[in-house]
């Protein structure tokens, strides 16, 4: 999926040729400025005009000129001075967190989870939506009402939002504009839903890939911080994974890349109609459903996929054994993808790994030196929380900050 399926009127026009600065003019140096200004401040938190000069090498009369100018534009507001120094106390000055929202949404067969941050990142509410049962018709209606109660909650008011992130299973086909991979989402496939939440939520929506989602929490708060090539593997209810390429995501033609749970896999049947039986190789083997079967066959019933790891770990003789049938299915499938993309790291996320723990990561470490060439580094999520609503949240802050940080 690709960004081209928010809506063009998300990106205000302008008046012509002649109001936008070309490189190099005045207006266009300030704005730069400005902008490593600010990345400085939510990098480091609250900095003197000295210090700004001195990170952003600009001289002192200019960092003056640069934070009067974003503090006129509301954009930093002073937060007291520094202490202890010698000479007088500096004024401090920080990102204004008023200066703008975003919103980011899980969305699952059972619920819809919702986040609402300011410009600097900070959470300010979260609010959790049971979906059981769920009709496909009103899930506009379900969005709006969830998204109104944790704005109540955060203490904002309707309409203050510069970005909406959602991040579903499957994936948005950017070129018919509707949801694949995810027949089990009732209500989430007409073509027109991104245009229809928009224009109810009073914000530019982008819809995303939750496992996607959930690599861009990985590489800015987690295992994966500043790696450039990754893949994120993700075992749950499903099987997926996002890929990582040169620091961006990659996600093909028709942004099914990374549905790997429709990948054919040895140890599990073939299926020739992978997409009419909403079913492949990898999720026969290392689906949640899949997990409980194996863990029954070795005298581990449970009533989850996490339950049943979890008992494992707790059980010698049975358990061990559980665990490594389960890594040895893991490791098939991730050596034919770490076999293709040869990544510097694998992550490992969603409820089966975070059960498994260190020992379960171990076994997969083992059995995937064994199965493939490529020797990737793995490693457990480290993500807090719901990776895809932390990762939702950090999409929109990008987005909303290009437009709320633009100065020229």
């Amino acid at each position: 999926m690709t960004d081209t399926t928010r809506p063009s009127a998300a990106t205000p026009p302008t008046s012509g040729p002649a109001t936008a600065p070309r490189p190099g003019t005045p207006s266009r140096l300030r704005a730069i400025n400005d902008r490593a200004a600010l990345d400085l401040l939510l990098e480091h938190g609250p900095l003197s005009r000295t210090r700004i000069g001195t990170l952003t090498g600009l001289s002192k009369p200019t960092a003056s000129q640069l934070l009067a100018r974003l503090e006129a534009a509301q954009l930093v507001v002073p937060v007291g001075t520094t202490l202890g120094g010698p000479g007088p106390n500096a004024q401090l000055y920080q990102v204004n967190p008023a200066a703008g929202y975003v919103a980011g949404m899980d969305v699952t067969r059972s619920h819809i989870r919702f986040a609402v941050a300011d410009i600097t990142g900070r959470t300010l509410a979260e609010h959790l939506l049971p979906t059981p049962g769920r009709q496909a018709s009103g899930t506009v209606r379900r969005v709006a009402d969830g998204l109104a109660e944790t704005l109540r909650q955060a203490g904002l008011q309707p309409g203050c939002l510069r970005e909406i992130t959602i991040g579903t299973p499957g994936a948005l086909d950017p070129n018919t504009n509707k949801l694949r991979y995810a027949s089990h989402l009732p209500g989430w496939h007409s073509p027109g839903l991104p245009a229809e939440l928009q224009e109810a939520l009073g914000a530019p929506v982008a819809i995303e890939n939750d496992v996607n989602l959930a690599a861009v929490a990985e590489r800015v708060l987690g295992s994966a911080r500043d790696c450039e090539d990754f893949v994120l593997f993700w075992a749950e209810e499903g099987v997926g994974a996002a890929i990582v390429i040169g620091g961006r995501l990659h996600r093909g033609f028709t942004g099914g890349a990374g549905e790997v749970g429709y990948m054919p896999v040895p140890g599990a049947p073939v299926v020739r109609h992978a997409r009419r039986e909403q079913s492949g190789g990898f999720q026969e083997l290392a689906g949640a459903n899949a997990v409980l079967a194996l863990a029954k066959q070795h005298g581990l019933g449970a009533r989850t996929a996490e339950a049943a790891i979890a008992r494992a770990l707790g059980t010698p003789g049975a358990g061990e054994e559980f665990l490594a049938v389960l890594a040895h299915r893991l490791a098939t499938g991730l050596a034919a993808i770490v076999a293709v993309i040869d990544p510097e790291l694998v992550v490992l996320s969603g409820g089966t790994p975070t059960a498994g723990g260190e020992r379960l990561r171990e076994l997969v470490q083992e059995e995937l030196t064994g199965l493939a060439v490529p020797r990737p580094v793995l490693r457990n999520s480290t993500v807090p929380g719901s990776p895809v609503l932390h990762g939702a949240l950090q999409r929109a802050l990008t987005a909303a900050r290009e437009t709320v940080f633009t100065t020229a």
